[in-house]
């Protein structure tokens, strides 16, 4: 939001995954039945939810997390990091005798990865879990959610926003079958190219053929519903599309991609909330999503 000239802080509710990374780089990726060496294996935090979410707080929002981790050590540490960020923690729910989500990571020399997750506590978050946190949808400006938690969940966190008011932004990876309704609703509905493809290519079952899986211009009556100018695509190092607004990216020398899209993702959603245009808030989702290719991992800081 804005007051005046100065832009304040505004609050960001993320409904969304956490993960325990394991991550190990090789020369190249392998084909097929082929067996590479790869490095010593890292253990670092991530999961699309945790990593946007503290992309938003780093960006200046308030951020609250919803979802949920395993009654394990992981688990535990998790909440424990997530609150020292300074977000808020009370609806991340621990559930019993699940493990935290992990995901397996391989990167490769030119810093491109591929990633496998096993979802363990992150597909047991519920719509009534959602619902018990709907308070905190309700009070955000911005609410921010991904698809590797259940489409149950997804659709009672769209449902509280179009009741309360509050802006969807949809980051709709990894692909998978969406309502019309959902992806009307979300403003901007986020993908990178390969998603973008998915979706315009019917891949998805219920997608329209529409190039940006927008949705039917006449599902809802109105004529902009569809458009294309509620599709924001990110593209690597060429930046980002929005609509008929873009941005590019600072030069940078990747290191790893992991996470850089869920940095863009967050930081935009933390512009949003601000009340920055399009344009500017586009800008610096570019930039968060430059910087975090520069070190390891989809969590870690310049600072480490």
């Amino acid at each position: 939001m804005t007051v005046g000239e100065e832009v304040v802080a505004g609050r960001v509710a993320v409904v969304g995954s956490l993960n325990v990374d394991l991550v190990t780089g090789v020369h190249r990726h392998p084909a097929p039945g082929e067996t590479v060496l790869g490095d010593d294996l890292v253990r670092l935090r991530g999961g699309k939810g945790a990593n946007q979410a503290l992309a938003a707080v780093r960006a200046g929002a308030e951020v609250t997390i919803i979802g949920r981790v395993g009654d394990d050590e992981d688990g535990r540490a998790y909440r424990q990091h997530l609150a020292a960020a300074g977000i808020d923690v009370t609806h991340l729910v621990e559930t019993p005798g699940v493990p935290t989500g992990t995901a397996l990571i391989v990167v490769d020399a030119a810093g491109e990865n591929t990633i496998v997750v096993a979802p363990g506590a992150n597909a047991r978050l519920s719509a009534a879990d959602v619902r018990a946190a709907a308070g905190a949808i309700t009070d955000a400006d911005v609410l921010l959610v991904q698809l590797e938690i259940g489409q149950d969940a997804v659709d009672a966190a769209a449902d509280i926003a179009r009741a309360a008011g509050t802006r969807l932004v949809l980051n709709a990876s990894p692909v998978r079958p969406l309502p019309a309704s959902l992806r009307m609703l979300a403003d901007p509905l986020l993908v990178n190219e390969h998603e973008a493809e998915a979706y315009a290519a019917d891949e998805s079952p219920e997608a329209d053929g529409s190039p940006e899986a927008g949705g039917s211009p006449e599902a809802d009556g109105s004529p902009e519903a569809g458009s294309a100018e509620r599709v924001c695509v990110t593209l690597g190092s060429r930046g980002a599309q929005w609509g008929s607004a873009s941005a590019a990216p600072p030069s940078v020398s990747p290191v790893d991609t992991t996470g850089a899209g869920d940095a863009f993702a967050g930081a935009l959603a933390a512009a949003l909330a601000a009340g920055l245009g399009r344009e500017a808030a586009l800008t610096s989702a570019v930039a968060a999503g430059a910087a975090a290719t520069l070190w390891e991992g989809a969590q870690q800081t310049s600072g480490g």
